[in-house]
């Protein structure tokens, strides 16, 4: 699915335009004049139609007239977990976004769980709190130990996915 995206002039004697692509804007813009005839320059950037994962990545970056180019080539090229880790570093952990970087360097800790208790389940099942006997198993009390990863550990949702992450 193509992304649609709205430049809405700070000039409001302009009127703006949507578009798809950097050329497509750059040729809109050009050309556009206020009510006056003078050239408009500044535009405010809008996410009109895309998918979900694509909205809420340029909602996160805070989408504007200086980074949509580098949101549309990332959006063509990125998987859908590239976006993903974009939206929470930049727009959970504060991290910077640069389409030029590898959306994996940020070193963010993401499962794809429902909750706390779900993620403390899957850490006692995987051995992080080492062998534990099987008939002590039935004796784990996993809201306990999902309280203590909630202090570490954050739920979001992104595109509809329930998530759980940590920031390094």
């Amino acid at each position: 699915m193509s992304i649609t995206l709205h430049a809405q002039p700070y000039d409001i004697s302009a009127t703006g335009f949507c578009f798809t692509s950097a050329e497509d804007y750059d040729e809109k813009a050009k050309g556009l004049r206020n009510a006056h005839g003078g050239p408009v320059e500044e535009f405010e950037i809008q996410f009109i139609d895309g998918e979900r994962i694509d909205c809420d990545l340029a909602k996160a970056i805070g989408i504007n007239q200086a980074n949509f180019r580098d949101y549309l080539d990332c959006v063509d090229v990125w998987e859908d977990w590239e976006k993903i880790n974009v939206v929470i570093a930049v727009g959970e952990c504060g991290c910077e976004f640069d389409g030029r970087v590898d959306p994996d360097h940020d070193g963010i800790d993401i499962y794809q769980v429902e909750s706390m208790r779900e993620l403390a389940e899957q850490f006692v099942e995987e051995g992080l709190f080492g062998d534990i006997p099987e008939d002590l198993q039935f004796y784990i009390d996993y809201d306990a130990i999902a309280r203590d990863l909630a202090v570490e550990y954050t739920e979001t949702e992104i595109a509809g996915e329930r998530l759980i992450y940590r920031c390094l």
